[in-house]
């Protein structure tokens, strides 16, 4: 068997410390053509803007890919999506998109459940996950603004999910009564 080389960041860095510039742009670009994470990083730094608004609609169609895909049936690859909006927040540190793709995750299931009268307990676990996450982020930056931004799509989940199976309704109203979102007009 082999054994894996054990590298550390601190001697790549010693090494590269020595090469010239030709040769660290040499390796640069090897890099960029053979890994698409190295891409998307080295992208965002030289077109920041443009890169992460191409990064968010790209994650955005992935979400929905999963959910309702533009042709066949959905594949509800949950953590697919997931791992799109985890890479976008990764690369991009934009945490206002960020809330909102995973807004978007929990809406489209929702909308899901009531196309399609879907009943799995670990789907709707996923919903109210992800929700719990939305509500964890919103709380943990104290951004009073951010919690008003998305306050209406917040309520608008948790009313949509009334009439669902597995206690989602349950979940999410208690998850939103005891964040930031919740005033006590919202359920009046």
């Amino acid at each position: 068997m082999e054994q894996k080389s054990k590298i550390t960041a601190s001697q790549v860095k010693k090494t590269l410390k020595g090469y010239d510039s030709d040769v660290l742009i040499s390796i640069i670009m090897d890099c960029y053509k053979m890994n698409d994470g190295v891409k998307k990083y080295l992208n965002v730094m030289i077109d920041p803007e443009g890169t992460i608004n191409e990064l968010y609609e790209g994650a955005k169609d992935q979400v929905l890919q999963e959910f309702f895909p533009k042709r066949g049936e959905p594949k509800l690859r949950l953590a697919k999506a997931k791992k799109a909006i985890a890479e976008f927040s990764k690369l991009s540190h934009d945490e206002v998109r960020t809330i909102d793709l995973m807004i978007y995750y929990v809406e489209l299931g929702v909308k899901f459940i009531d196309s399609y009268g879907w009943d799995d307990e670990h789907f709707y676990n996923s919903m109210a996950s992800v929700y719990a996450n939305i509500i964890k982020n919103v709380h943990v930056n104290s951004n009073p603004g951010l919690a008003m931004m998305f306050k209406e799509r917040m309520l608008k989940i948790v009313t949509a999910s009334i009439d669902m199976d597995w206690e989602l309704y349950d979940d999410l109203i208690n998850l939103y009564s005891n964040s930031d979102f919740y005033e006590e007009e919202d359920f009046e």
